[in-house]
């Protein structure tokens, strides 16, 4: 789960990291509102949509006065924005944060993110702040310093002045930097974060160290923990089919290919996609419908899957370790049987009362096409589909 930038840097608030002063807006009154409320004339209006790449975009503006602040408003809200991250489609701006200017001196990047290989977290530096960090790592690796942290540790003092040290700060700069630091590390464990990034980290012309941005990923397993966060969802930043799927506990990441998945487990759905493309096809999506496949999960599942029109056949992978085969195949009869659908279902069930599921199947009026192993289900659905995606 993701938030915006305006509610990612109330968290830091609250954990003691330094962020201008800022207040979100809705619309372009609201939007001169804030700006009274801030010191100074100069200030800056920047759209939030959770993607980066923003200030290209035209996403981000300097204003100096009450005019700007309201022209600028009036252009920003309801524009479709287009960054890189966002692709061609752009996302619409519903939102504003109104903040405070400040006096750059120089600017830093700085994030926190799982590292998977390693089993450790890491925690990232670069003195190439307000670039994109992908293009850093791209091109220039070795501008990206890296800690690891043990979990069981933490993050320890001596690596966050490691780290502050490897950014070039001196004196004063390095207590500060050292404090933000450790500070973003329990907001990190805290709060159950999939990642954190600051980009830029900026120190200021009075020798202060501001986060300018925040960048605050969830991990969704541990939202049951944090109900303050749910409440920061926003829907309309998130692909309709998923969060659709959601409602129903159901994992579902939307796809470019033409075959639809149904399988129960993450491993077997990775396993299900490869076998598709390794036969010439490509998947439309991840559908992990999880360890009940019952006829209301199958046909919540089925629904998310052919409100994708490009989707020209599907191939249901259901492995019976404690959930039974053959409840599966009366979960997919029922739930067919409410179901309009138009294109071919190719079914491979295996495990615990496969057999007797498989006969289930081929009694049923509706025309199911049994699958005799995942490979033969693959070869079935990629060429129901037309061969896959040219």
């Amino acid at each position: 789960m993701k938030i915006h930038e305006y509610q990612g840097k109330e968290i830091f608030r609250q954990f003691g990291v330094a962020v201008p002063e800022g207040y979100p807006a809705f619309s372009i009154d609201k939007a001169v509102d804030a700006y009274r409320r801030l010191p100074g004339n100069l200030a800056v209006v920047k759209a939030q949509i959770q993607a980066g790449g923003r200030g290209k975009g035209g996403g981000i503006k300097l204003v100096k006065n009450e005019v700007e602040v309201r022209n600028t408003a009036r252009n920003m809200l309801g524009m479709q924005l287009v960054t890189h991250q966002t692709g061609s489609e752009g996302k619409q701006v519903e939102r504003l944060l109104i903040e405070a200017g400040v006096e750059i001196a120089r600017e830093l990047y700085a994030g926190i993110v799982l590292d998977r290989a390693a089993g450790e977290y890491v925690f990232m530096v670069s003195t190439e702040g307000g670039v994109e960090i992908e293009k850093i790592a791209r091109e220039t690796p070795d501008k990206i310093i890296k800690e690891w942290i043990n979990p069981g540790l933490g993050l320890r003092p001596y690596q966050a002045r490691k780290l502050a040290y490897a950014l070039g700060l001196q004196g004063a700069q390095v207590k500060t930097a050292t404090q933000i630091f450790m500070a973003l590390w329990k907001v990190f464990t805290a709060k159950d974060c999939s990642l954190i990034e600051i980009n830029p980290l900026v120190v200021t012309k009075g020798d202060l160290i501001i986060a300018l941005d925040a960048k605050i990923n969830f991990d969704d397993n541990g939202l049951f923990r944090h109900p303050e966060i749910e409440e920061l969802r926003d829907i309309s930043e998130e692909d309709p089919t998923e969060a659709e799927a959601n409602k129903f506990s159901l994992n579902y990441i939307k796809l470019d290919g033409n075959v639809g998945c149904m399988v129960n487990g993450a491993g077997l759905a990775m396993a299900t996609m490869d076998i598709i493309k390794l036969n010439g096809g490509e998947p439309a999506n991840f559908l992990d419908v999880g360890g009940v496949a019952n006829a209301k999960t199958v046909a919540n599942g089925f629904r998310l899957i052919l409100s994708d029109p490009n989707v020209k056949s599907v191939l249901v992978n259901i492995f019976g370790g404690i959930v039974r085969c053959d409840r599966v195949a009366e979960g997919i009869i029922t739930a067919l049987s409410e179901i309009d659908i138009k294109v071919p279902v190719i079914i491979r069930l295996e495990g615990t009362n496969a057999v007797e599921a498989v006969k289930l199947l081929k009694r049923s009026p509706l025309e199911f096409n049994v699958a005799t192993s995942l490979q033969d289900g693959a070869v079935k659905a990629v060429s129901a589909a037309g061969g896959g995606v040219k």
